[in-house]
């Protein structure tokens, strides 16, 4: 077999203009950092290729020029298909401005659309993105005028409404592994993630297209263990070798081994949080873990339950989990958002999808942008910032319980725990219990019209929704109704008799809760 080992400026010289290029990276886990750089030199210095369709799941990039960020350039951008973007703010404002084509879709859709097409599949059939704006009859993820082709339709089957997504050809893939031999058989034994790289590879290959793999080394013919080469040198066509500069493991990490699996960190001792607006969320949302459940912790504020768990030594009695596929151990956040500290197993993204949507979490803590007297949710689109859908739509559709946790207004918010009580020194600028959100990115109506549990979890007070609309359950001491709460919201909860919350959450030290065992049959609410 021929040596498949190059240049990474070689292999970007395969890559021909109007070409569909899928990039993987899940933030700086996995992401192609050597290659992606060449790429944008090679169009810097020459103009090619142009024309570009990039198709990607969860945002490969670090929020300011590296991943993706490094191709945001009129000309070489035709087309853009993605998962997440908030961490490749150049390319979003490149779709957003109609400098090109752009669609937003559910990052799960994305990771099984690659199945589809590696299988030779028309197209995917799920109710993932109903009632959302991924949803044709709410602009079917076209982020801005200039996007006109249909990706999605509706379908009815069986009497019940489904959302058919089209697959299409993809004719480069530029992914990343660990160490490569020269036939190209591939293994990532470093990474704290595979996503769907070897799904990736299949689908390029049903397509006729080539594979670029980047690597931090080589092995020697023959020398790689079988079962621990994660894509098949037959599925590849160039191997880069990269710097170590642009093959860290995370955009926050250079190497740790606890991502990976290599070994076990001990636990970790850092100290407390501060016991701020933040800290007092993720207080109250912990009490929602029950004994015993696999939890989804989104990015933001609910990232900080997994301190929380650790701080009141439940983290051994949850099973913390993220979509880029780890089972266990403790998520973590930032730049190294999508790996975990000490995980039990690292699944590919899309069978983490197949868990998602199937029903396996018990729980998911999720971020929020705007909430609206629907029991609407905007998580992706606000106040001039795009985050895209990532896997908010896929979880959140998919969980029986779910937590959506945030401050109850943004922008300056200022607030005092003191004595056991909780004062607003300055309030947020921007209301975020809104009249109509400005994006739907959970349906309130489809929520209702199934058997999930919704909270809203804040510094000040804490929503239900029933049946009848949203509830205030529950307040902060030291918060008046009226004044902290009413007159910061464009539409009115229901207000029955809401309790005071658990007084722990704004006093130091721990809660207590691996005393509290709460279960399904004695729940919160």
């Amino acid at each position: 077999m021929r040596d498949k080992i190059c240049s990474a400026t070689k292999a970007v010289a395969m890559i021909r203009p109007d070409a569909t290029v899928v990039i993987s990276g899940f933030v700086g886990v996995g992401t192609p950092e050597a290659v992606l750089a060449a790429l944008q030199r090679r169009f810097l210095e020459t103009g090619e290729p142009s024309d570009l369709t990039l198709v990607f799941s969860a945002a490969p990039g670090d929020r300011k020029d590296k991943g993706l960020n490094r191709l945001a350039h009129d000309g070489l951008v035709k087309c853009i298909i993605g998962g997440h973007f908030k961490l490749v703010p150049e390319l979003t404002q490149l779709a957003l401005s109609g400098k090109c084509e752009a669609y937003n879709l559910p990052l799960g859709v994305m990771s099984h659309l690659y199945r589809e097409i590696a299988g030779g599949k028309p197209w995917l059939l799920t109710k993932v993105g109903l009632g959302t704006f991924v949803d044709p009859r709410n602009g079917g993820g076209k982020m801005n005028s200039r996007t006109t082709e249909d990706l999605v339709e509706l379908r009815e089957f069986e009497g019940e409404e489904w959302l058919l997504y089209k697959t299409f050809p993809i004719d480069v893939a530029i992914l990343r592994g660990t160490t490569a031999d020269p036939s190209g058989n591939v293994t990532m034994e470093k990474e704290a993630a595979t996503l769907d790289n070897l799904l990736l590879a299949m689908a390029v290959k049903a397509s006729g297209g080539i594979v670029i793999v980047q690597v931090e080394g080589i092995a020697p013919a023959g020398s790689l263990h079988s079962r621990d080469i994660e894509i098949p040198g037959h599925l590849v066509d160039y191997v880069v070798v990269a710097q170590p500069e642009d093959h860290m493991q995370t955009y926050g990490t250079h190497y740790n081994g606890a991502f990976s699996g290599e070994f076990r960190a001990p636990p970790d001792r850092a100290p407390s949080m501060k016991l701020d607006e933040r800290k007092i969320i993720a207080r109250r949302a912990a009490y929602e873990l029950r004994m015993g459940s696999v939890v989804n912790l989104g990015i933001g504020i609910p990232e900080v339950i997994a301190t929380v768990a650790a701080e009141e030594n439940i983290i051994g009695s949850v099973t913390l989990t993220t979509e880029a596929g780890s089972i266990g151990g403790i998520p973590q956040g930032g730049l190294d958002f999508g790996a975990a500290i000490n995980p039990e197993a690292i699944l590919d993204q899309n069978q983490m999808f197949d868990l998602i949507d199937g029903g396996w979490l018990d729980v998911a803590f999720l971020g929020f942008g705007q909430v609206d007297a629907q029991g609407n949710v905007n998580a992706s689109k606000f106040g001039g910032d795009f985050a895209g859908a990532g896997g908010f739509i896929n979880i959140s559709q998919n969980t029986p319980r779910l937590v959506f946790c945030s401050t109850f207004t943004a922008g300056g918010l200022v607030t005092e725990v003191k004595d056991g009580k909780l004062t607003i020194l300055q309030e947020g600028r921007h209301m975020k219990f809104v009249e109509e959100v400005e994006q739907i990115t959970f349906s309130g109506k489809y929520a209702r019209e199934g058997t999930q549990t919704v909270l809203f979890v804040t510094e000040r007070c804490v929503f239900w929704l029933s049946p009848e609309g949203w509830e205030l359950i529950e307040v902060a001491p030291g918060i008046d109704i009226e004044r902290d709460i009413l007159a910061h919201m464009k539409f009115r909860p229901i207000i029955r008799k809401p309790r005071e919350m658990a007084a722990a959450i704004f006093n130091e030290g721990p809660m207590g809760l691996s005393k509290f065992h709460p279960t399904p049959r004695n729940p919160i609410i």
